[in-house]
């Protein structure tokens, strides 16, 4: 299986390119690669400034077909991938557990999606995908239809319920996104205090 890091948002309500802020002593594109790297053979990057990614030992792939946000980023890690499933997180969520992730790429032999299902809806951006999605990705882009959770029901979607993440992770916090300054806070006083992004050894 390969790891994507979902780093080409255009980052409006930040005002800056997210994937380059620092929370705990780093960006919040080498929180994201240091939480993947260990679980994933096959590592890359999906951002629209080369130069600005290009320092982190990763393969970095441009959208296919820009401007079309989380859809594009979604399909262009497919695109780029030579396994049959991958595992796509935006790198603006610094806390995301491992243990969860482990959790959903076991699921994803017989399905096209794996997603979890908190109280706030779909994670689309924490998510397992197929290669076999793409026919699908494409249509959508073609016609506009941008919203993630389209896909799901067009595919063999599993979804995945907080009783089975509550074990992983009792406070979901592996969902929370960094979209503002004060997120971006947050996040760093919950690193600060011992938080579960794991640094590379």
């Amino acid at each position: 299986m390969t790891g994507a890091i979902l780093a080409g948002g255009r980052s409006q309500r930040m005002g800056r390119d997210k994937g380059l802020l620092s929370v705990g002593g780093r960006t919040l594109i080498q929180v994201a690669l240091d939480t993947i790297r260990p679980l994933f053979p096959h590592v890359l990057i999906v951002a629209n400034d080369p130069v600005a990614y290009g320092s982190f030992g990763v393969p970095v792939e441009r959208d296919r077909i820009p401007d079309q946000g989380p859809l594009g980023g979604i399909h262009a890690a497919l695109s780029a991938s030579r396994t049959d499933h991958t595992f796509c997180l935006a790198c603006d969520m610094p806390l995301a557990n491992p243990a969860v992730i482990e959790h959903l790429c076991a699921l994803a032999p017989g399905h096209d999606v794996v997603v979890p299902v908190t109280a706030a809806g779909f994670e689309p951006l924490h998510a397992v995908y197929g290669r076999s999605c793409l026919p699908h990705l494409e249509r959508m882009l073609r016609d506009g239809r941008l919203r993630v959770d389209t896909l799901f029901s067009a595919v063999r979607t599993h979804r995945v319920g907080t009783e089975a993440l509550r074990p992983l992770d009792p406070t979901f916090q592996s969902f929370f996104n960094v979209n503002t300054p004060a997120d971006l806070e947050t996040a760093r006083g919950i690193l600060d205090r011992g938080g579960e992004a794991p640094c590379a050894s």
